[in-house]
């Protein structure tokens, strides 16, 4: 497979000189791959697709039987799928989109927000669940490459997660409510632009972030429709996963609790204390910490000369006292710049 990592595959199944030959990367999940309607490179629609929960079926010999689940809450193991898939339908009608926040799941109803965190250095986010799979005993989720890139196991390939539903996502696909909740964990360069820079590319990692109690609270409506990037192409006549439709779109699930809101840092004079978070070359980089640590305070981007060479200096505050400085510091060390040091404001 293209993506280079065991994540949910499909059965691809071909009948050659009475042979039937399976063409499987990793176990596979059943599914035949639809048309490609999508080409690789152009814009993915949102939504498109329906409000579903669907027929148990089987896979492999295991029966999977979809269902209404408001608690579920679940631990295990988390896969991610990319451009195999890229551009073709899911199960319940849209189609996917690498570069979204989306996730497959065996038997959740679709589509659905879920939560899900990395049990190995806690990052967590929103994820609309819209298609079936992983097929494979040991994973409870399969996320799209770009989730799979904010949760920092996109070169591992699979990951401990915990995965909670939430409540249903709205049909329009809009992703307002999914990078809200990235913009308020601190991961705004993901929040912004489908294609932010990966992290293995990134000299600016961000590293494991305070634990909250969860997402920010969702509306009680479905947000007003948008319009599609492009246009959506006529659905086949079939899909991998049979399908029945269930309530109404108002219909609503568990919500969770609010995070928990952090109070503002009192900011001091012209000469109090400041946190320099670091030095950088490349004055982007500098403007990208700026973007990350704007939460945490009032964030100075300076150009100095050291040695000779120009280099962007960025520092958090200044602060009202050392006590301040010192409370905000664990702050941007959790947002990933982990050189970062009280300094006098000079």
């Amino acid at each position: 497979m293209s993506d280079g990592f065991p994540v949910r595959c499909a059965l691809v199944m071909a009948l050659m000189a009475g042979v039937v030959i399976a063409l499987s990367a990793c176990g596979g999940d059943g599914a035949r791959l639809g048309k490609r309607v999508i080409p690789l490179g152009q814009p993915v629609p949102k939504g498109g697709g329906r409000y579903m929960v669907g027929e148990p079926y089987e896979i492999a010999g295991v029966r999977y039987t979809p269902r209404e689940s408001p608690k579920y809450d679940r631990v295990g193991q988390a896969s991610w799928y990319g451009e195999l898939f890229h551009g073709r339908y899911t199960a319940n009608g849209e189609i996917y989109d690498m570069d979204r926040l989306s996730a497959a799941h065996p038997t959740l109803p679709l589509p659905v927000y879920a939560q899900v965190t990395n049990l190995q250095n806690g990052r967590s986010l929103v994820v609309r669940v819209n298609d079936r799979g992983p097929f494979k005993k040991d994973r409870i989720i399969d996320l799209s490459r770009r989730s799979a890139e904010v949760l920092g196991f996109r070169r591992s390939g699979t990951a401990p997660v915990r995965v909670r539903y939430l409540r249903r996502a709205p049909l329009n696909g809009d992703d307002s409510y999914e990078r809200q909740f990235l913009a308020s964990s601190g991961y705004q360069r993901y929040a912004s632009a489908p294609q932010a820079v990966p992290p293995a590319l990134d000299p600016i990692a961000v590293a494991r972030l305070p634990a909250r109690n969860g997402p920010p609270p969702l509306p009680d409506r479905a947000p007003k429709p948008v319009r599609a990037t492009a246009a959506l192409p006529a659905q086949p006549q079939s899909r991998p996963a049979p399908a029945m439709l269930i309530g109404s779109p108002e219909e609503t699930g568990a919500i969770a609790p609010p995070p928990q809101t952090r109070q503002p840092n009192l900011i001091g004079p012209p000469g109090g204390p400041s946190i320099q978070a670091g030095s950088f070359k490349n004055k982007q980089n500098a403007e990208r910490a700026r973007s990350v640590l704007s939460g945490i305070g009032t964030v100075d981007v300076a150009e100095v000369e050291v040695g000779g060479e120009t280099y962007y200096r960025v520092r958090v505050g200044p602060f009202s006292d050392g006590i301040a400085a010192a409370a905000a510091l664990p702050q941007v060390t959790e947002a990933g710049y982990q050189g970062a040091k009280i300094v006098l404001r000079n």
